[in-house]
């Protein structure tokens, strides 16, 4: 009985391995989607890096649920491929034959009862060959409309109700709806089956180490909470930007733009993080209520025309080369309003930030690709110097790099050498890469874990899904009546509309 599961036997476990120290118990992981690009670029590469930590037990096992005319080891060699081509970790065989005596495949369609039905067999035998111990995780890497078709196809066989114990989870990938309606509507139909803590809503970017570490920078240490408010901080620039187009993308991207692919959720996030108060503990429970009550104290702008902004990129050059704009993209219609920029002021009505704008702004074929939150501080308010002396003196800045080169920076002025008196702005830099010997793990490799341990301290639940899109809505609509979005030239940092938004306010954008 080689596959039989051993319990307390895990030789894969390093114990000097303090990075992703707590390992998921048995379980089964069930991809829908799994011939996706998510899938093979993410996901499968992911449990495999788990495995290879040992951060997964002997009692695991995958299972893939596609159309495709697979056989079990039809569909492992697809995972192998995967690992082989974008895991992070090194491909180690004796890795790799325990994770893959766990790997089954089932076809069918969505809409097929007696695939279901033998996906209930399949789980049921690695429950007893593998000791997955009836917990099972259901990750939905497809698209939305087929959320209902399935979750409802998982309470028709039984795979959603767990018995003695056990568990049943189920994962979801934004787009979490295109509004507030049909984030209600999604979020019913997921409720209506699952119970509210065992539906795990993916947002990769929480999964990323400068996010988490945003919260050990603000409160493990006594450097920065006496100045965290509106008493120090003049604004806060929260910034995603990508300098790739929206390459084969179109049928996902046209129609939902920048504000929903971008600011909804991941953008929206951040700023709930950077703006709420210390939790009671890390929990998820006590992390949630922190970002809801930041998020129910948002307060948009009067004129949405002054403090919003939103573009699409033009043709023209970009990094030597001649690239198409946004309305010459294949299968984009001549018509389209769908933004590829937006840009947005936010303020939140709270005694720690009132007065304080929010910038967030995200777009595609931009200077380059980062994201970043940039705390910006007040300036000084009396420098004993002359005039001359400061001139190339800004305002400072702690910079939370999200990507790439995660890290942190301070901006802060410093007496140029010489004889003369003359400040400038200097840099002191934080890179994990230069400061840990451990890389850091991909983010779907910490969220599949934290689903596997049914630990949700970053994960986003409906409420908080309900209340960036009560934020977004009045934007949305507003912009859908304002005609065609404002051209911006490829390799810029957005419309010009964008920087007249800040200097309204006698404020900049940031160049990163």
């Amino acid at each position: 009985m080689a596959n039989e599961y051993v319990p307390g036997n895990n030789p894969l476990r390093d114990p000097n391995d303090k990075r992703l120290p707590r390992i998921a118990g048995p379980c089964a992981v069930v991809i829908f989607g799994v011939t996706g690009d998510l899938s093979k670029r993410k996901l499968m590469p992911a449990i495999y890096d788990l495995a290879n930590r040992g951060l997964l037990p002997p009692g695991f096992a995958l299972v893939g649920f596609a159309r495709r005319d697979w056989a079990d080891q039809d569909f492992a060699k697809e995972v192998h491929d995967a690992v082989r081509e974008h895991a992070r970790t090194p491909f180690r065989e004796d890795v790799w034959e325990q994770l893959s005596q766990g790997i089954r495949f089932v076809a069918g369609e969505f809409t097929d009862d007696a695939a279901f039905d033998q996906l209930a067999s399949t789980l049921r035998d690695l429950d007893r060959v593998r000791g997955t111990g009836g917990n099972h995780a259901f990750y939905l890497s497809i698209p939305p409309r087929f959320f209902s078709v399935v979750v409802k196809q998982l309470m028709r066989s039984g795979l959603s109700v767990s018995e003695g114990g056990a568990w049943r989870r189920v994962i979801v990938e934004k787009p979490f709806g295109h509004d507030l309606a049909s984030a209600m509507e999604l979020n019913e139909v997921l409720g209506e089956v699952f119970p509210t803590g065992s539906i795990f809503r993916i947002d990769h970017y929480l999964g990323k180490e400068t996010v988490q570490n945003l919260l050990a920078l603000r409160f493990a240490n006594s450097l920065w909470e006496p100045i965290w408010n509106n008493h120090y901080v003049d604004h806060v620039q929260i910034t995603m930007a990508e300098d790739i187009g929206i390459g084969s993308r179109a049928g996902y991207y046209d129609g939902i733009g920048a504000a929903r692919d971008v600011i909804q959720n991941h953008l929206m996030q951040l700023l709930a993080l950077t703006a709420m108060e210390e939790p009671a503990a890390f929990s998820a429970r006590a992390v949630r209520l922190e970002k809801e009550k930041v998020l129910s104290s948002v307060v948009l702008p009067a004129d949405l025309t002054k403090h919003t902004a939103r573009g699409q990129y033009d043709s023209g050059w970009q990094g030597g080369r001649h690239v198409k704009g946004f309305l010459e993209e294949d299968n984009i219609p001549a018509t389209s309003i769908t933004e590829t920029y937006a840009a947005i002021k936010l303020e939140i009505d709270s005694r720690r930030w009132v007065g304080v704008p929010f910038y967030l702004r995200a777009g595609k074929r931009l200077g380059r690709r980062v994201s970043e939150i940039a705390v910006v501080f007040k300036r000084a308010p009396h420098l004993p110097f002359a005039a001359t002396d400061t001139q190339e003196l800004s305002s400072n800045a702690l910079v939370i790099r999200v990507q790439p080169d995660e890290g942190i920076s301070i901006k802060f002025g410093s007496k140029v050498p010489g004889t003369q008196m003359e400040v400038r702005d200097v840099t002191m830099d934080f890179a994990y890469g230069d400061s840990f010997t451990e890389s850091s793990p991909e983010a779907y490799e910490r969220l599949i874990l934290d689903v596997l341990l049914g630990d949700a301290p970053l994960f986003p639940r409906h409420r908080e899904v309900e209340m960036s899109w009560e934020i977004l809505d009045p934007i949305l609509e507003h912009w859908a009546a304002s005609g065609q979005p404002e051209g911006y030239p490829p390799g810029s940092w957005g419309p010009a509309s964008a920087d007249e938004m800040l200097a309204r306010d006698g404020r900049t954008w940031r160049r990163p």
